[in-house]
């Protein structure tokens, strides 16, 4: 009889090529993504008198460097991110490949415009120079990032060296209560395992919970996969799946439907499949969350003091210390009494339709009394919710409503916070200078962020759901 196999297993066997013997594995790549950052790939690529094996195959969009102020190339400031921004397109013309340019309404954050482009499906081993591939993931898709020297390799051959990692089972059950979303699940699960809780590892989510999430929050629990230190977050494909792929420009019609829906059907893991490690989470008892330090772990309810030293080992207190000198924090002080600077509600974790939405609800409740910016995930998602109003809600509201890129996640396009301000942020890191040298990130849902902007400092978004005032 046949093992039991896991969906990562059978993803993974049906794209091996060969195994060296040394432990690696050479992977078929279905799909390649791209963005303004793969112009070192390209540059190793010419130098190597090489040429793109599947140009097919391969779609990118400049989302890091451009501007969110407009989409001309006048309004990027930086000549090295214009330069980068610029050479994505000439290399597409170059090499034949597909590029959603500034110019193209399916322009966006690359993790965005996959998914909504139905390019990510099911079954697909996806990679792309930027670690929060791990997004496409919420479609059943194996899909990690990889660093330059890799993704001209894929470039070249369509295909990936690998060492195979272990399998997690992270299981989730139970109902979600009012003001808690994706975004604080994930950070409790990180909070729960650690930061390197995963490594080594690919994470399947599993549960009631999840069958009950929309294909908006399975991709923002996936894309935070690498902050919990997996290689890949996967979640099995199923009516929710099908239907958000159904009618997407690349998703597969008629008789090729039928075909795809069947082989997707067989790709959840089996009942008995064997994962290496397994976590529970009961989805009743997390609240509202926000990141007090400068990993996603060092996370609490936003009803919690900020952390002293003696709740940790002895030898984490010196770092626990530091970290609470350059966060500007007090240990005891309510994390509710944290003034912010500067709030930033965007992208690959957050910008999309639904999140913009859960946002907006929050911001009709009153005005910001602090810099707050809006930046949707894709043209797409500005459009659709240009469409459904929400702009206006925002505008009212005090926020600045931008054009799609990933902005002030990064800060490589000029949106940054400023040195010892605080920042609100719908982001997936929260590292030492992330957001600009010398920032101060802490990292929430959407709603909670459109709370901290009306209050002015970390707040309960709960209260104002409730119609406390802001």
């Amino acid at each position: 009889m046949t093992q039991p196999q896991t969906m990562f297993a059978k993803i993974w066997q049906s794209h091996l090529i060969c195994e060296d013997g040394d432990g690696r594995s050479l992977l078929h790549v279905s799909r390649h993504f791209g963005h303004d950052g793969s112009w070192h790939a390209f540059s190793f690529l010419q130098s190597r008198g090489l040429t793109v094996r599947h140009p097919d195959q391969l779609f990118t969009t400049p989302d890091h460097g451009v501007s969110t102020l407009s989409h001309n190339l006048a309004d990027i400031h930086d000549a090295d991110q214009l330069r980068v921004v610029k050479g994505l397109d000439a290399n597409a013309k170059k090499y034949g490949f597909t590029v959603f340019g500034l110019n193209d309404p399916r322009q966006g954050i690359i993790h965005v415009v996959g998914p909504e482009q139905g390019l990510t499906q099911p079954g697909l081993l996806i990679v792309c120079g930027d670690s929060h591939t791990s997004t496409h993931g919420a479609l059943g898709a194996l899909s990690f990032g990889i660093g330059a020297s890799e993704v001209c390799h894929v470039l070249a051959t369509q295909s990936i060296w690998q060492r195979k990692p272990k399998t997690m089972r992270v299981n989730i059950e139970g109902s979600l209560s009012e003001g808690v979303s994706a975004k604080d699940v994930i950070l409790a699960i990180i909070r729960k395992i650690g930061a390197n809780g995963a490594a080594g590892h690919v994470i399947e989510y599993t549960g009631s919970t999840i069958r009950n999430m929309s294909m908006e929050a399975r991709l923002t629990l996936c894309n935070m996969s690498i902050e919990a230190g997996a290689r890949a977050g996967l979640i099995a494909p199923d009516e929710t799946t099908y239907a958000y792929l159904k009618g997407k420009p690349y998703a597969p019609v008629g008789a090729d439907w039928a075909l795809a829906y069947a082989y997707w059907q067989s790709l959840p893991s089996d009942s008995g499949a064997q994962f290496d490690a397994e976590i529970h989470v009961n989805a009743a008892e997390l609240v509202p969350m926000v990141t007090w330090g400068n990993s996603p772990e060092e996370s609490l309810p936003i009803t919690a003091t900020v952390p002293s030293t003696q709740d940790y080992p002895e030898q984490q207190r010196e770092s626990v210390q530091a970290t609470l000198d350059y966060m500007g924090l007090h240990s005891g002080d309510p994390l509710e009494s944290v003034a912010i600077d500067i709030v930033f509600i965007g992208s690959c974790t957050n910008g999309r339709i639904e999140d913009l939405r859960a946002a907006a609800e929050v911001a009709k409740r009153g005005k910001a009394v602090v810099p707050a910016l809006v930046v949707p995930g894709s043209s797409l998602v500005k459009s659709q919710a240009e469409k459904e109003g929400l702009d206006k809600i925002f505008i009212k509201a005090g926020f600045q409503w931008r054009e799609s890129g990933c902005s002030m996640c990064v800060g490589m396009n000029g949106d940054l916070v400023a040195a010892g301000h605080r920042s609100a942020s719908t982001t997936n890191r929260n590292f030492r200078g992330r957001q600009g040298l010398g920032s101060r990130t802490h990292l929430m849902s959407p709603a909670m962020a459109a709370a901290a902007a009306l209050t002015g400092h970390l707040s309960d978004v709960r209260r104002i759901l409730n119609g406390d005032p802001a």
